[in-house]
């Protein structure tokens, strides 16, 4: 594995403005959001204007890798996904849910998710996961990916590589009909078969007008994941694998979750919606 000396927090820069006549989700200036009480059902106007706000977070995300280079911080890609989004009339989502300082997860190597942009400089052989969610016309789109930053030894790029596919096989496995855990056998019996970890604290999510609506998408075999799929039904699945534990310890700042052993860990997701026939990713840029 990279002999990469372990991260450490940076200093965070002043929170970034949203212009005034940008809608922002009802958690803005709260604790923590009203919890959700309608339906994990979407009827189509629903559907399409998420369409339109994962469309703008997969686009920000992309325009933000696109500066993923060593000596570039984490900071910068914040600034560059927080201006696409604002470009584009949606809220990045993030901004404010529960006191989260920055428009973008940016988790680095170790780190399984939810990093704080800061001064933090990308180092040549990082891998970086950046997690972008868009809010506009009352909706949420909620998408991440794994990028390599110069030149990333094998390991790690196999990770990063089989991360990807883990998501894919369990999009292929979304059907009505079938019990939520079906996504996460396929996750944890594809990464059993590397030796990786799947992490289980944290977990894909329903997803609509509420960024978490309180349905849970384990990617691990959950006995407890009996949710049927029906169509309509939008939800995130964003497998974590670690090529060690799955346990995890947390940063101070109470959000930056690493890994136990400080082994590396790689994350994909796309927000979905349940047709008849499978699956629609709503992050497509």
């Amino acid at each position: 594995m990279s002999g990469q000396s372990l991260l450490v927090p940076g200093e965070i820069t002043p929170v970034r403005s949203v212009p005034g006549n940008i809608r922002r989700p009802e958690y803005v200036g709260k604790p923590a959001p009203t919890p959700y009480t309608g339906p994990e059902i979407q009827d189509a106007d629903t559907i399409e204007r998420m369409r339109i706000a994962g469309r703008i977070a997969a686009q920000a995300m992309e325009e933000a890798a696109k500066h993923i280079a060593p000596g570039v911080t984490t900071d910068e890609l914040d600034r560059v996904a927080h201006e696409f989004m604002i470009d584009h009339g949606a809220y990045p989502s993030t901004l404010g849910y529960r006191g989260f300082p920055k428009s973008l997860c940016s988790s680095l190597n170790e780190v399984i998710c939810h990093g704080i942009p800061d001064s933090t400089v990308l180092r040549d052989g990082d891998i970086v996961n950046l997690d972008v969610t868009a809010y506009i016309n009352g909706v949420h789109g909620d998408n991440n990916a794994t990028y390599l930053c110069g030149d990333v030894d094998e390991e790690s790029r196999l990770l990063v590589e089989r991360t990807r596919e883990s998501l894919n096989r369990a999009i292929k496995a979304v059907r009505p009909g079938r019990q939520i855990n079906v996504i996460g056998r396929v996750i944890e019996s594809y990464a059993k078969r590397f030796g990786y970890g799947v992490v289980r604290d944290f977990t894909g999510h329903g997803i609509n007008s509420s960024f978490h609506s309180g349905l849970i998408i384990p990617h691990y075999d959950s006995p407890h994941a009996t949710t049927v799929m029906q169509p309509g039904m939008t939800f995130t699945i964003e497998p974590m694998l670690t090529l060690g534990t799955h346990e995890y310890d947390m940063w101070e700042d109470g959000w930056t979750v690493v890994t136990k052993d400080r082994k590396r860990t790689a994350q994909f997701e796309h927000t979905l919606v349940v047709t008849e026939t499978g699956a629609e990713i709503l992050t497509l840029p």
